[in-house]
């Protein structure tokens, strides 16, 4: 694929996710993590898409701060909307799968 049509798959992704927030942003049953999830996962795939259309390459990764970190590299200026964006890994990573409840099953709390 070129880096072209990679970076727009990319940044159609990207609209899915922000597609979906849009959706259920005002509703108060989905919590913080999902939507923190979405944002993030849709941050992730906006920066893969710079980087695509850049011709930089990157590693299969959810840390926003090491794409981020990648297009610095190309010499590329990020938006000043993206200055914190690593702020969301977290929320593709450890609060994705962190659960509350007391219960346990097997190794997993859930």
């Amino acid at each position: 694929m070129k880096r072209r049509e990679q970076a727009l798959l990319f940044l159609r992704k990207a609209g899915q996710d922000e597609s979906l927030l849009d959706a259920v942003l005002e509703n108060g049953s989905v919590g913080d993590e999902v939507i923190g999830f979405h944002c993030q996962q849709a941050a992730e795939k906006m920066l893969k898409a710079l980087l695509s259309d850049l011709g930089t390459m990157f590693h299969k990764t959810h840390e926003l701060g090491a794409l981020m970190d990648s297009h610095a590299r190309s010499g590329a200026p990020l938006p000043d909307e993206f200055e914190n964006l690593d702020r969301l890994t977290p929320f593709g990573t450890v609060y994705r799968y962190e659960y509350s409840d007391e219960k346990k099953i097997g190794s997993i709390h859930v």
